[in-house]
């Protein structure tokens, strides 16, 4: 269940705020910012939320696009992964600094 977060003078879902904020957003986002701008306290609630906006907005003429969560410390790129979430460590050298992939949401071309 999504609850609802006051912005101005209306209240608004949290995940209409996450996907308004991706949507003005000139770069992308992590949940740890999302977290931060919208007073989130769990980054796991912000990262099932953008599986749900990825879907929701489809049939909007918009798209997710995702900047793909890679290794700090050998540069691996999690590209298949399918799941919005942060990897736990880096499958080629078994590293846990992991930097936290980024979101953000434009109109499909």
């Amino acid at each position: 269940m999504t609850e609802a977060i006051a912005t101005g003078n209306d209240m608004t879902t949290r995940r209409k705020s996450i996907a308004e904020l991706l949507e003005k957003s000139e770069h992308p986002m992590t949940a740890q910012d999302i977290c931060s701008i919208l007073d989130i306290e769990s980054r796991s609630i912000v990262y099932e939320d953008i599986g749900h906006i990825a879907k929701s907005i489809k049939n909007s003429g918009k798209q997710l696009l995702i900047r793909p969560a890679n290794c700090g410390k050998c540069g691996y790129v999690f590209s298949s992964r399918k799941v919005a979430s942060r990897p736990s460590k880096c499958p080629k050298c078994r590293s846990q600094w992991i930097l936290l992939p980024g979101y953000i949401i434009r109109s499909k071309r």
